[in-house]
């Protein structure tokens, strides 16, 4: 297992050790051991959710507030994706500041995002499955979004215009200036 440090604090790249040969591969994707000792989490997960999207999709950016906060270890299963995390921790350093991860089931990074922050990824590939554990559930009354194609958050979502697929719901989440007050 490998860890790698992002430029935001306690948002991490977790890689699993990919045993591989001519049939394929096997890799040990989840250790609760590992999370624990590697990373500041100390809970359990509670709901796994999957996705399957199309070359263009940008799904985010999405976080749930107060006491349904999640913290979320996204992978890909098949496919390539862009994952994306902006720090929303009033105080912090890097706040308003985000990182751009590519995952795919090639490289077999993992994103660990803790509370605090938001959520969101670009479909590069033709398709892309995109697993992910929560440590917290699902709860619609705390759901929250910022504009994924906000100008002040400034994110290279590698997707032409063109060809960005947004849903209506997205298109109508507020700027990260709004979001703020």
């Amino acid at each position: 297992m490998h860890i790698e440090n992002t430029k935001l604090t306690s948002c991490v790249v977790v890689t699993s050790k990919t045993h591989r040969d001519e049939r394929g591969y096997f890799m040990e994707s989840y250790r609760q051991s590992w999370m624990d000792s590697l990373t500041d989490f100390s809970g359990n997960f509670v709901q796994d959710n999957q996705s399957l999207s199309c070359y263009g999709t940008i799904r985010g950016l999405h976080f749930q507030t107060g006491a349904h906060a999640q913290s979320k270890l996204v992978r890909v299963i098949a496919g390539k994706i862009l994952d994306i995390a902006v720090d929303l921790r009033k105080g912090s350093q890097t706040y308003g500041q985000h990182i751009a991860i590519e995952l795919s089931s090639e490289n077999n990074h993992q994103l660990w995002i803790p509370k605090g922050f938001a959520h969101g990824f670009s479909v590069l590939s033709e398709t892309a499955i995109v697993y992910y554990k929560c440590d917290a559930y699902y709860m619609k009354s705390a759901e929250k979004g910022i504009h994924p194609l906000d100008e002040t958050l400034a994110i290279d979502w590698r997707i032409p215009k063109a060809a960005q697929l947004l849903s209506e719901k997205d298109k109508a989440l507020p700027k990260f200036k709004l979001f703020t007050k």
